[in-house]
C-alpha cells in the first residue's frame, strides 16, 4: 500500500525504481565504480593491469601520510552530482546509498579497524551548514559493526578556506596544522587501527593532515575511506 501511495524514485532523476534508495538503470549506467587493478596505497585504479600490492608512481615517490584509501566511485557525471546533492542541498536521505557503496569499496579497510572516525568541520561551518556529511557516513559505515564509531575523536582546531577554492599545492598548507585529537580519545587512540571517513578524496590533502595528527597522536594505522575520488587530482 505504501509503495502505492508513495512510489520508489530514483535518487538521481527521480524517475520510478523498484526498491528505494536505489538508482534506475540510465542514472547507474553513468557511475565509474573503481575496482582492481589499483594501487595499493592510495587507491588510484590502474589503466592497465598490475601485481597485487602495487604502487602508482605518485605513492612510490611519497607515500601518503594514510596508510591505505579507498573509494567507491570517480568522481564526476551522477557521481558529482549526487555527493554535491548530498553535502550542499541538505540531500541526507542520500546517506544510505552513499554509504553502501563506501562500504563495499572499503571492506578491508573496515574489517581491520578499531574506529571509525568523520574528518571533522570546524564548529562556525557546521553551524552554517547543520550537519556533517562524513559524520553521516560513517555512522552509516560503523552500524555495520566492523568497527566502533567515533564521531568525536578529531577536532578541527582552526577554520580554513573551503578547499574547493584552492589549487592543489594550497590544499595542504591550508589544512596544516588544522586538527586535533580530542583529550578525551588520546588514550584510546595509542596503538589503535582508525578509518578516517570523508565524501571525496580530490588531492588528499584533508585525509593526510588527519593521518598525520592521529600518528602523532600514536595510532598504529590510519586508513582513509571516501564515497568518491578525482581520477585527476593535477587538474585540481
Amino acid at each position: 500500500m505504501l509503495d502505492l501511495a508513495l512510489p520508489p524514485r530514483c535518487a538521481f532523476c527521480r524517475g520510478p525504481v523498484a526498491d528505494p534508495a536505489t538508482l534506475c538503470g540510465a542514472c547507474w549506467s553513468d557511475l565509474e565504480f573503481i575496482v582492481e587493478p589499483l594501487c595499493d596505497s592510495c587507491g588510484r585504479p590502474f589503466a592497465l593491469q598490475a601485481e597485487a600490492d602495487s604502487l602508482c608512481g605518485a605513492c612510490m615517490a611519497k607515500h601518503p601520510a594514510y596508510d591505505r584509501a579507498r573509494s567507491a566511485l570517480v568522481y564526476g557525471g551522477n557521481a558529482r552530482n549526487l555527493v554535491q546533492r548530498f553535502k550542499f542541498r541538505d540531500e541526507t536521505g542520500l546517506a544510505p546509498l552513499l554509504s553502501a557503496w563506501a562500504r563495499e569499496a572499503g571492506a578491508a579497510l573496515l574489517k581491520d579497524a578499531d574506529w571509525i572516525a568523520p574528518v571533522p568541520l570546524h564548529w562556525m561551518r557546521l553551524y552554517r551548514r547543520r550537519y556533517n556529511q562524513a559524520a553521516l557516513l560513517a555512522g552509516r559505515l560503523a552500524a555495520g559493526g566492523e568497527a566502533a564509531f567515533a564521531p568525536g575523536l578529531l577536532r578541527r582546531v582552526r577554520r580554513t578556506r573551503p578547499q574547493t577554492e584552492l589549487g592543489r599545492n594550497e590544499r595542504g598548507r591550508n589544512v596544516a596544522g588544522a586538527f586535533r585529537v580530542a583529550p578525551a580519545w588520546r588514550d584510546r587512540v595509542r596503538g589503535a587501527r582508525i578509518v578516517v571517513v570523508d565524501d571525496v578524496l580530490t588531492t588528499g590533502a584533508t585525509l593526510e593532515a588527519c593521518a598525520r595528527t592521529l600518528k602523532r597522536a600514536g595510532a598504529a594505522r590510519v586508513d582513509a575511506l571516501t564515497v568518491a575520488r578525482v581520477d585527476s587530482p593535477d587538474r585540481v
